[in-house]
């Protein structure tokens, strides 16, 4: 059974701050697509569109028919564990500091047999159920579970290298006064994160959450993201401290370009939603790379919350969503940039929120409970992208079929969504 995950001990100044390393990188073009998936929590392998056959490895014709048909199809993960070893020494460096490190060959129901890392809990020639997951040089990798839950199932060490479990890691929230920040808190400490820093502008400025925020006892500090002097101040405090970073700030009113009548709302949405998070990422992003391999708290994630209309505009909201449209263009390059340190980018799309600025559109709307519980199952499922919602996901599935129809239909004069 796995062993418990303990608490880390105070870190020895004296010491050094173990070098960041990665799993090996090397894969074939084909790979992508199971990485793609990987990035959504999904499980996919293969399929000849002529023969039907599943395929494993990833490969650029069908081993059955030679076809070069092969779409990407979510398949069933389930399979049986043929065989397991524990590797306890490898000339590889990432392996060589985590070792023992268990792997093993699993024979999926849907027909191939696959060599995977193998979760502690998973016992000989029983049934497992593979998980698909991005390893920290964002390489899809498949991981063996067993198929009924475990106690104490995310301690497993090497499941968590593979994800950004929030517990026993320090978060920063950026925005106290977001209204569904208070839920996200809740949701952190129910995970167990061990300490919880959120930033406040304008603190001499009241707002409904901060009570309800004072009472979970967080650490609320001075935070201004259209000021870089604050932020930088604020890193200079709290950078060696975060592990996992939490961008929740925006700015955002409703209109599109002719109903606005000047660039002063969306100078404000520019200054907070794009250029806010690349102080952050400039500040907070050196710190956090350096510690991406510093034990059990180590540095795991940056997150952005951002609307799913990024992905495509629609006029009611149309200067708001491409103010988020820039900070997710923006998030591709921190993915990149962070990538070489093994820090994880997650991007979370949600549709309209219950609060004061969405209220004139219709239900469904995404409460601030479902976006922080879908934040942290992001994080705890070591994904890159999270659609929260029911309209989230819609839009994005429309968006996969066909964004030039989605463009079409979102632009469309009544489509005002």
């Amino acid at each position: 059974m796995t062993t418990p995950l303990q608490p880390p001990p105070k870190k020895n100044p004296q010491k050094r701050t173990v070098s960041p390393t990665r799993p090996p990188e090397m894969r074939s073009r084909a790979s992508l697509g199971l990485q793609a998936a990987a990035a959504e929590g999904r499980f996919a392998l293969q399929v000849c569109a002529e023969c039907q056959t599943v395929q494993y490895p990833p490969r650029d014709a069908c081993q059955n028919c030679l076809s070069t048909d092969m779409p990407w199809t979510d398949v069933s993960p389930d399979g049986e564990l043929l065989a397991e070893t524990t590797i306890r020494t490898s000339t590889n460096l990432y392996f060589r500091e985590r070792s023992p490190w268990r792997t093993g060959s699993v024979k999926l129901d849907a027909g191939p047999v696959i060599i995977c890392h193998v979760h502690g809990d998973c016992a000989p020639r029983s049934r497992v159920t593979l998980w698909n997951l991005l390893d920290r040089a964002g390489q899809a990798t498949l991981l063996a579970v067993p198929q009924e839950r475990t106690p104490l199932m995310e301690d497993d060490p090497q499941l968590r290298q593979m994800t950004a479990d929030p517990k026993h890691r320090r978060v920063l929230i950026t925005d106290a006064r977001h209204p569904g920040t208070p839920a996200l808190v809740k949701a952190l400490k129910d995970a167990g994160a061990a300490m919880i820093f959120v930033g406040e502008a304008e603190t001499w400025r009241p707002y409904p959450g901060r009570a309800a925020l004072e009472e979970m006892g967080v650490d609320l500090q001075p935070l201004d993201l259209t000021d870089t002097a604050s932020v930088q101040k604020l890193a200079g405090e709290y950078g060696g401290k975060t592990d996992i970073l939490i961008n929740n700030a925006r700015f955002m009113r409703p209109g599109g370009v002719l109903e606005r009548g000047d660039t002063a709302f969306a100078k404000e949405e520019i200054e907070v939603n794009y250029l806010g998070l690349m102080r952050l990422a400039q500040a907070f992003g050196p710190g956090m790379c350096a510690r991406a391999s510093d034990g059990v708290n180590s540095a795991a994630a940056w997150v952005n919350v951002l609307s799913v209309e990024a992905l495509s505009n629609a006029p009611a909201y149309g200067c708001f969503n491409a103010s988020n449209a820039a900070a997710f263009a923006l998030s591709q390059s921190l993915r990149a940039e962070f990538r070489g340190a093994g820090l994880r980018v997650m991007n979370v799309f949600t549709g309209p929120t219950e609060d004061a600025w969405y209220q004139p559109l219709p239900p469904p709307k995404v409460t601030h409970g479902a976006l922080a519980k879908s934040i942290v199952d992001g994080l705890q499922r070591g994904l890159e992208d999270v659609y929260c919602g029911d309209v989230a996901k819609d839009l994005h599935e429309r968006f996969r079929r066909d964004p030039k129809v989605l463009e079409r239909e979102r632009t469309m004069a009544g489509d005002m969504a």
